[in-house]
């Protein structure tokens, strides 16, 4: 009974077995060890499926990144290099960083375990040793690189280098032995084991070429392979030849507009889960609103990114005040609706509780107020 109430992740263990010292093993180390490392190769066979239930229209994408993974978790590729190096190309605002969270929460999990470098702050040469830390004699040696520190603490992680076409070409460069070897010395000279790491490079290159190929004379869309390679020149101007051979390339087109849709969605849904779990209120949105919220980022480059713009901007704060004039004047109130006049204008009314229900915040009858102090 204990047992199927604990379930996979329990509190406290009864006694001392292989799986816990494991777990006390891997919290010093970074190294999944027994059950965290079974659960790594369940999360790999079902890491399509949960991929796509979270970044919508992008499933050639990530079928070609699951796939690989899967390659590389079943000891398939070569064991010094990386698990995986993707360079992901498209416009903004598809899904190309979520996939990179989604990844590190799947595999390592949590988003503890992504290491984020925004490569637009590399756009000098000697910025090289802000990833690998300065040699000896210069000003911060000893303190680690950005990146190489990073790894060396967190070995089974994911990198992500954003934003890659605006680093200088000699830091880009820097990255051959690690995509290659899955090794990188740092400022001591210590090598650093990127073999348990999958890399993600993410990049607006070709996004015009991508958004054309979307639709054909026939009315369907290129397939994967054959748009990686229509793009391939493009990508071949700004990284070298070399280089790109030893990336997966990775296209993500832009988003249809029932992607766009389910996306919204989704985002609207973790505020109705917040809503819900911080105020006891329901939340419940026109379907009116999400076709507006979907035409207000197609009108935009930013994309699925604008999502949580319109909601910060136009929506949370109307919910807001509704929520701060019940509990001013001491109401309670059971749902929040969200409604539109069919010209982009919003309006949230609220319905009050029934008689004898909590305000939104207040204790549970029988127990005392919590302090606010």
């Amino acid at each position: 009974e204990l047992a199927q109430c604990q379930g996979d992740e329990p509190l406290l263990f009864t006694e001392v077995g292989r799986d816990v010292v494991a777990r006390v093993v891997s919290d010093w180390t970074g190294v999944p060890l027994g059950k965290l490392q079974r659960d790594r190769a369940a999360g790999v066979l079902t890491l399509a499926e949960t991929l796509k239930a979270r970044i919508r229209g992008q499933a050639p994408a990530l079928d070609a990144i699951a796939e690989m993974l899967k390659s590389s978790a079943s000891g398939l590729k070569d064991p010094a290099q990386p698990l995986g190096v993707f360079l992901l190309a498209g416009p903004s605002g598809v899904g190309k960083t979520e996939t990179a969270i989604a990844v590190a929460e799947q595999l390592f999990g949590g988003e503890h375990a992504l290491i984020t470098i925004n490569m637009s702050e590399f756009q000098e040469r000697h910025t090289v040793s802000r990833l690998v830390g300065s040699p000896p004699g210069y000003v911060g040696f000893g303190e680690g690189g950005v990146l190489t520190e990073a790894v060396r603490q967190r070995p089974y992680s994911v990198v992500l280098l954003d934003e890659v076409e605006k680093a200088h070409l000699d830091v880009v460069n820097l990255f051959y032995q690690v995509f290659d070897k899955g090794m990188l010395a740092d400022g001591e000279g210590r090598l650093i084991d990127f073999s348990n790491t999958v890399v993600f490079l993410t990049s607006n290159l070709a996004s015009e070429q991508i958004t054309a190929a979307q639709v054909q004379p026939d009315g369907g869309s290129l397939a994967a392979d054959a748009l990686v390679e229509l793009i391939r020149p493009v990508l071949s101007r700004h990284f070298k030849p070399a280089l790109l051979a030893r990336m997966t390339i990775v296209p993500y087109n832009t988003l249809p507009r029932d992607a766009l849709a389910g996306i919204v969605r989704l985002k609207l849904g973790k505020i109705a889960d917040r809503l819900l779990a911080s105020n006891r209120v329901s939340l419940q949105i026109d379907d009116t609103v999400v076709a507006e919220i979907v035409e207000r980022c197609t009108a935009v480059e930013a994309g699925a990114r604008n999502i949580d713009f319109i909601a910060r901007r136009h929506l949370l704060p109307k919910i807001s005040d509704i929520l701060l004039a019940a509990m001013s004047e001491g109401l309670s109130i059971s749902v929040v609706r969200v409604t539109s006049d069919g010209n982009g204008e919003w309006t949230v009314s609220a319905d009050e509780a029934l008689p004898g229900m909590a305000l939104p915040g207040a204790s549970p009858p029988g127990e005392p107020e919590r302090s606010t102090a």
